[in-house]
């Protein structure tokens, strides 16, 4: 008996191994131990796939050893021999990684077969063209797969051998058609990887192993691991199973069958078969095939039992299955089953009728929903049977679809918006000053900037398509185009983005409206009886927070009051406030800016009745909200009055005097509110006054004033005593208790989190500004790191996750922890929540349960996202909790 095992016959597992041995792997160990028709074989472990790649690519002695134990054992089941030329034994030899990565690693059938082989098939089946037709097949994929042939060598000569038959269907070429190929395909071999193919039966059996192994770390798997969160050390299984053939005669078949509509969930069998075909004929697309109920006519015992055996599979995994099977003269055999692979709709359809019919629990059926299902539920998507080839892709920034013409400026963006048209603003990359053109237009899509950078947060927020770092596309602001494969953009073209994929189409592109279903609300209301945390939205207009509210968003976790003052008629203002030479001039400024705020407050106060509504005072540093320097140089040398000549001097004056070597450290949040505190004044006045005209009018407030950057609690300290005086002066006493506010800070400095204790002493919440913390934990400022060298990180591996995308529990995520707790050490009532980027992200809500905080506050098209995300928070952290205590049971 060897030290490990490598390698497991089908009947040595069960589905309880699918670490081990792969998800097919242990779906076949599973089946056969059920008793379906599964044709015997055997799995070589993950295991000994990271082993070969430790070895440097190179199959041990002992897997050697092992898999010929192995081939001998599956003889001895099957009367056969592998390499037998009167009976010869054939197999498969497929991938099974842990995750379903379907299509996306390589297959070889027929292997067993050479030039004795081939003879003995033939002559056992009494079917030449049979025999040969298998041979020929082998040779191709063992080139392509094995020998890294392209497939288009092979094609081309099937093709004309065709021409040269004057037939169109391969089931039409004949025996000695095949044998003609089989030669032209041996020489293709021997031109293209300088050897012959082999003829020792074990040498392509551990050829071909080598070859799915190593099929692990082809390019399309990457990308599906990538994109999926499939780690890269799993390694995948390979399964060598005996055939089974469906390409005899017409009493042959093979096909896939899902035990469920994968586009709507209907509860009925969906799914294609071929007659006298080989699996991969219907993945490959050579053959039309024919839908899966007209097998009931052509072959009624087969279907009757395909549909008992798809029933028992189902009510076995729990869940809807994607089955493999094959027919071989009127028998019905299994080769797979997994978990099938559905859309967002017939996701949700899925899991509420089988929670319905008893199958599985509420909870189970929450844990199988997918974040992407809802990102495709809530937003416009794209008509994939309308959409043709994409020019260009980027990252998949915000989702949605959006088709609008081509804008290359925010100021034509809002013209053109107003004007009624649909527009994208294309841009090399967004300021805070292109907020009226993110605001106006129907997408966003940028050449730099990752899925962090100011369009994607803006966008995202806004709840609007956008397409980042889409490098493809050459942007020319002055020519007023852009360029992506050969093709010209001008300004007014139409373009179609998809921010879901990051694909960029050119032209009009039909899409498909979002729907909240029914299977959605149900879900919703089962996540809601399981979650802990609290579910807040970012929102900074009473447009979003309506939207928020819809989505059941329980307050508004950010109101980032900065971006009330770009709108064109209130940017004047602020820029008048910035360019004030003295108080008075500032205050009267402010003075104008007052009752804006206050409308915006009271819209939100009204949308909200009843539910918290926490507002940022200003963050931002002032130089955001003036011009860049170089675009009022260029405005002065086109001026042709001396008052605006001056004008722009001045403006052009104070952005010098304004400029900082690094604002993410400098004038900022509270820094702005201690050295300007007439605009912190301002803004506190103006929420007080609007929660004072919403109390009168019936309507529920509950203000939460949040001091941005604070790093020690003396600045909070001031600032809080700022704040009370302006509610003293707006609301009085009485005023003050109907309205209940709070005030506290965003902890987003690691000197804040450290000290949380002493800040805690001056406030009523803490709310973690994750995005600002990560980047002062890291030390990265995260639009150039996104830019830069972050892809390069990751692509090493040196990190697991883009740390502004998915929340560092060890760095980021320990800060959070001690703050939480020391603040709460000195206020045990102290309400802790997180209010960036993350608030969006599963595994960083997952987090913040983990970590005992109160509440997550996104977007509001992410909110019914988070809430089954904190649903699944919960159950997974119960499960722990009920595995630790029966561990410490025990």
């Amino acid at each position: 008996m060897s030290l490990q095992s490598w390698v497991y016959s089908f009947e040595e597992g069960n589905a309880g191994m699918r670490t081990l041995l792969g998800g097919k792997g242990a779906n076949l160990a599973e089946m056969t131990r059920v008793g379906l028709p599964v044709p015997p074989g055997f799995t070589i472990t993950t295991e000994a796939c990271r082993a070969f790649f430790r070895a440097g690519n190179r199959i041990s002695g002992e897997l050697q050893l092992q898999m010929r134990e192995a081939v001998t054992r599956l003889e001895e089941k099957k009367g056969q021999r592998l390499g037998d030329p009167a009976d010869p034994l054939l197999v498969s030899v497929r991938s099974g990684s842990v995750d379903s990565m379907p299509g996306m690693m390589d297959t070889i059938l027929n292997l067993g077969l050479n030039d004795e082989t081939v003879k003995g098939l033939a002559a056992g089946t009494g079917n030449d063209r049979f025999a040969y037709d298998c041979y020929r097949r082998l040779i191709q994929m063992f080139g392509q797969v094995v020998l890294g042939i392209e497939s288009i060598r092979f094609e081309r000569l099937l093709r004309r051998l065709k021409r040269e038959l004057g037939v169109e269907q391969d089931q039409e070429v004949s025996a000695e058609g095949w044998l003609q190929l089989i030669g032209e395909y041996k020489g293709c071999v021997k031109a293209f990887s300088g050897i012959d193919f082999p003829q020792d039966v074990h040498e392509q059996l551990t050829l071909a192993t080598e070859a799915v192994f190593k099929s692990w770390h082809n390019q399309r798997a990457q990308v599906y691991r990538k994109i999926n969160r499939i780690p890269d050390e799993q390694g995948t299984a390979v399964n060598v199973q005996s055939m089974v053939f469906g390409n005899k005669g017409d009493d042959c078949g093979t096909g896939v069958v899902f035990t469920r509509n994968p586009s709507t969930g209907e509860r009925a069998l969906f799914g294609e078969y071929l007659t006298n075909a080989q699996g991969e004929d219907v993945v490959a697309g050579v053959r039309t095939p024919q839908s899966i109920a007209t097998l009931k006519d052509v072959m009624p015992r087969v279907y009757e039992e395909l549909s008992e055996l798809c029933g028992r599979l189902e009510l076995h995994y729990a869940d809807m299955q994607d089955i493999e099977f094959t027919v071989e003269r009127g028998e019905l055999y299994v080769l797979q089953t997994r978990g099938g692979k559905r859309n967002a709709q017939a996701a949700l359809r899925i899991a509420v009728d089988l929670a319905s019919e008893g199958v599985v629990s509420r909870e189970e059926a929450l844990m199988r929903i997918e974040v992407s299902h809802l990102e495709q539920l809530l937003h416009r998507g794209i008509d994939e049977d309308a959409a043709g080839e994409a020019i260009a892709s980027g990252l998949p920034a915000s989702p949605g679809a959006a088709v609008g013409m081509a804008v290359f400026d925010a100021d034509t963006a809002a013209a053109w918006g107003q004007a009624g048209k649909p527009v994208i603003l294309v841009r090399a990359e967004t300021t805070p000053e292109d907020i009226h053109g993110v605001l106006a237009a129907e997408g966003v899509l940028t050449s730099r900037g990752g899925m962090t950078s100011h369009a994607a947060v803006v966008a995202r927020g806004m709840g609007k398509p956008c397409v980042c770092g889409c490098e493809e596309m050459r942007i020319d602001p002055e020519q007023r185009q852009a360029t992506a494969a050969g093709r010209t953009i001008a300004e007014g073209d139409w373009l179609t983005l998809d921010g879901t994929s990051g694909s960029i189409y050119a032209g009009r592109i039909p899409l498909k409206e979002a729907a909240v279903t029914d299977e959605l609300q149900q879900v919703l209301r089962w996540a809601d009886d399981v979650r802990r945390l609290r579910v807040y939205a970012n929102a900074d207009t009473p447009a979003d927070a309506g939207i928020a509210r819809g989505f059941g968003a329980e307050g508004i976790g950010l109101c980032r009051t900065e971006h009330m003052f770009f709108a064109p008629e209130r940017l004047t203002v602020m820029q008048a406030m910035i360019m004030a030479d003295s108080r008075e001039e500032r205050l009267a400024a402010l003075a104008l800016l007052l009752p804006m705020q206050q409308a915006d407050f009271e819209g939100l106060f009204r949308e909200m009745d009843g539910l918290p509504v926490t507002i940022r005072l200003l963050d931002p540093p002032l130089h955001e909200f003036l011009p860049h320097a170089g675009e009022l140089q260029q405005k002065l040398q086109a001026a042709e009055t001396e008052e605006e000549q001056e004008q722009l001097r001045r403006m052009i004056r104070k952005v010098h005097a304004l400029h900082e070597a690094n604002p993410m450290l400098g004038q900022r949040g509270c820094r702005l509110g201690i050295v300007y505190p007439e605009i912190y004044d301002m803004q506190a006045e103006a929420v007080f006054r609007a929660a004072a005209a919403c109390i009168g009018g019936g309507i529920s407030v509950h203000p939460e004033i949040m001091i941005p950057l604070v790093g020690d609690a003396s600045e909070l300290s001031l600032l809080r005593e700022r704040v009370d005086r302006a509610a003293d002066s707006v609301l009085g006493e009485a005023g003050k208790i109907a309205c209940g506010y709070k005030i506290g800070t965003m902890i987003e400095v690691p000197r804040a989190a450290l000290t949380a204790d002493r800040i805690a002493v001056h406030a009523d919440f803490f709310s973690f500004g994750t995005n600002d913390l990560t980047q002062m934990t890291y030390g990265y400022s995260r639009d150039d790191a996104e830019g830069g060298f972050l892809s390069h990180y990751l692509e090493q591996k040196l990190l697991p996750h883009n740390p502004f995308q998915v929340l560092d529990p060890d760095g980021v995520g320990q800060l959070i922890e001690w703050a939480a707790m020391k603040g709460r050490s000195r206020k045990p009532g102290l309400k802790t929540g997180i209010c960036g980027e993350h608030g969006g992200d599963k595994d960083s809500i997952a987090f913040c349960h983990r970590a005992g905080l109160d509440y997550v506050s996104c977007s509001p098209y992410r909110i019914p996202m988070a809430r089954i995300a904190a649903a699944q928070a919960a159950i997974e952290n119960a499960a722990e909790d009920e595995e630790s205590r029966t561990i410490q049971a025990i």
